[in-house]
């Protein structure tokens, strides 16, 4: 066993048993780099990754390989989802070097941790133009001590690359906020799939938050073409196998344009951006397929990856036994004996033909239509979901006595924090207790586990043991969590957390040029301060924090959210303009900041009708520029939400104040009311 067999990271420890001399990133690691006046071998990857099991296999548990690496190079592993601010410099490493990224990641790195080499997955032996992993250790190690100057230099090169002021090179857009949005709409739309949705070409990722945009986009516009091209782009991938068709949820990517063959990991944050996009779907359209997958997917994570302390799991391997997907993938024969005189119709619905779509087995999928379906079999559509909903909790329950992929149990505070968001969000729309309790227990155990004091929280919890201090999205995460908790229970605290969390990014995270970066101002020091500006798996940290902070500055007037939101949106805004389809969430903000934000304070009963309806005709139509507040009581002047204060009953009826741009309407008390001043504020 080398040094990883005391981390807690599930991913560290599948490495503990490896003939190479691995290393957890740390002091002791970079100073037996320095001592021994060996370059560093720093690979990065995550649990669920079925490449770097693959090169795990290959090169790490060889003998002949490890004995090279022991030699030559100080090895150090490295879980990306740990540690995504060392993730977020290397990659960027990597890209400068290689034009692209990925995992398995492999950086050589001086003593000094300044990288001069890298790639990602390297084969055991030479293969479609690459050398294989022994010939690269081989090369970089001779040249380390042979040719020392140039790979100083090489360093030297790439670490001017990647402090290099990114906007230095990037013109003002010289256009307003709208404009940013129409062009930014213009670039995706051409560079949708009219056949199959999603981008052009392959692979194809879920990428939410464009989709997300584009349904506000069109409220804010008016125009349909981006509501159609979203949702189009949803029924396709809820239809294809990158959806679990049995289990719910959906799988971290598609290798072919059709959504039909996944790579097969989940992971908790893709879940809880698409719960909560195919949530806002069925608001916009009415749609019960969207509304069924937001609930099949609430119904997954609620029962597969909660914690029983709260806080959600981080993802599930793609592997079982070795196997891609070997969990997922049916025999045709296999799902006859299992469904007897149901296999015709559900063969049919789920595309299960004569030839096997995926090495020997099938990808359940759905080819056809509701209404093609209903008719074949002499099924109302309704009846037909109901066939198939009793269909699918027979194969769920069969599939639960196969070997199920391993589970990474550790508990990510920015991932964990968007679940609960969605969930608290879903509680409110959809009435569901069971929803909120979830979230509250979630939202809860960020407060009592996760919170590091001082207005600071961890980003990791396992075992037990809170660890590693905070990155710029877990705050975004946790504050986007607090305010759909506060708005689904009207419980002051979440949003007197929020507001804290908030002041600490503001003064600990800012970086002087309007950007915060993702690190705080306590956090171990790097040979550089990552800034992430654009999306990648999850939304980028500074987008996410600009449109939390335009939330909490409707709830509470302070000029100072205001003025770091508008920072990084001024700043953000020459990147939308060339780069929309890496800004998905900065261009969600910018609706928000050019759509402009309503706030809605209620004063009512609790136990009046009147009060449930205001509350319900506020929460029936999916309002992104919206907030509410809620007050059973006249609210006076030190209530903890400042929105609601001076807020009144009107001759002790339920009461409504619509508020934009830090003016509000005069109180109206009838529904119909409500929905002609939101006419005018969408």
């Amino acid at each position: 066993m080398n040094r990883l067999k005391n981390e807690s990271s599930p991913y560290l420890l599948q490495h503990a048993g490896n003939p190479v001399h691995w290393y957890p990133w740390g002091s002791e690691a970079l100073l037996a780099a320095r001592e021994s006046d060996r370059p560093i071998l720093l690979s990065i990857g995550y649990s669920a990754c079925h490449w770097c099991h693959v090169m795990e296999k290959e090169s790490f548990e060889d003998h002949d390989t490890a004995d090279i690496m022991n030699r030559h190079f100080i090895n150090i592993k490295v879980d990306r989802e740990e540690r995504p601010d060392l993730d977020s410099i290397y990659m960027q490493a990597v890209q400068a070097i290689t034009g692209r990224g990925g995992w398995p990641m492999t950086v050589f790195l001086l003593p000094d941790g300044r990288p001069f080499f890298g790639g990602t997955y390297f084969p055991p032996r030479p293969l479609h133009g690459l050398p294989s992993f022994a010939q690269v250790l081989d090369s970089v190690s001779s040249a380390y001590r042979n040719r020392r100057k140039d790979v100083d230099a090489a360093a030297e090169n790439i670490g001017h690359t990647l402090k290099a002021d990114i906007f230095g090179t990037l013109k003002d857009s010289e256009q307003d906020g709208m404009n940013i949005l129409h062009t930014a709409w213009d670039i995706l739309n051409r560079n949708m799939d009219s056949v199959y949705g999603g981008m052009k070409g392959a692979p194809k990722f879920p990428s939410p938050g464009i989709y997300e945009f584009m349904l506000r986009y069109s409220i804010i516009s008016g125009k349909r073409e981006p509501l159609d091209a979203a949702i189009g782009t949803l029924v396709k991938m809820s239809s294809g196998g990158i959806y679990d068709q049995v289990g719910g949820g959906f799988h971290r990517y598609s290798v072919d344009e059709k959504w039909l063959v996944p790579h097969f990991e989940k992971m908790l944050y893709d879940n809880a951006q698409l719960s909560r996009l195919y949530l806002h779907a069925w608001q916009m359209t009415g749609n019960e397929v969207f509304k069924d997958v937001a609930v099949e997917i609430y119904e997954y994570v609620v029962r597969e990856m909660a914690s029983p302390d709260g806080g959600f799991y981080s993802s599930t391997d793609a592997d079982t036994d070795g196997e891609e997907g070997r969990f997922f993938v049916w025999d045709r024969e296999e799902l006859r004996g299992i469904l007897g005189d149901d296999f015709s119709l559900a063969s049919f619905y789920w595309g299960i033909g004569d030839e096997p779509n995926f090495e020997g087995g099938n990808i359940l999928n759905i080819p056809h239509d509701e209404k093609s379906a209903a008719e074949k079999f002499n099924l109302t559509e309704k009846d037909l979901r109901e066939r198939i909903r009793m269909i699918k909790k027979i194969l769920y329950d069969q599939r639960g006595k196969r070997t199920r992929p391993g589970l990474d149990d550790k508990i990510i505070t920015s991932w964990s924090g968007m679940m609960t968001a969605s969930l608290a969000e879903a509680s409110r729309i959809l009435g569901r207790k069971d929803y909120l309790a979830a979230a509250v227990k979630s939202g809860n155990f960020i407060i009592d586990k996760l919170g590091s004091g001082q207005a600071g929280i961890f980003h990791i919890y396992k075992d037990g043991t809170a660890k590693i201090n905070g990155f710029l999205d877990d705050y975004g995460s946790v504050i986007d969590a607090f305010i759909e908790l506060y708005q689904a229970t009207f419980d002051g605290k979440w949003v007197d957390h929020a507001f804290r969390y908030a002041g600490y990014v503001i003064e600990n995270f800012s970086s002087g040029d309007g950007l915060f970066f993702d690190t705080g101002s306590g956090h171990e020091e790097l040979f550089m301060r990552p800034k992430n500006i654009q999306d990648n798996a999850v939304p980028s940290g500074n987008s996410m924090m600009a449109r939390q902070l335009l939330r909490l500055w409707c709830y509470s007037g302070d000029s100072r959210f205001a003025e770091a939101a508008g920072a990084v949106l001024n700043k953000l805004m020459p990147v939308m303009f060339r780069y929309p389809m890496m800004s998905g969430e900065a261009l969600n903000a910018l609706c928000l900041s050019a759509g402009g934000i309503t706030g809605a304070a209620v004063v009512g009963d609790s136990d009046s009708p009147a009060t449930g309806e205001m509350l319900n005709v506020l929460n029936s139509v999916f309002r992104p520029g919206m907030v509410i507040a809620y007050s059973p009581d006249d609210a006076g002047s030190d209530n903890p939400v400042p929105l609601l204060r001076g807020r009144v009953k009107q001759g002790g009826r339920t009461a409504v104040y619509i508020c934009r741009d830090q003016a509000c309407s005069m109180p109206v008390t009838e529904p119909d009311e409500v929905r002609k001043l939101l006419e005018k504020n969408p």
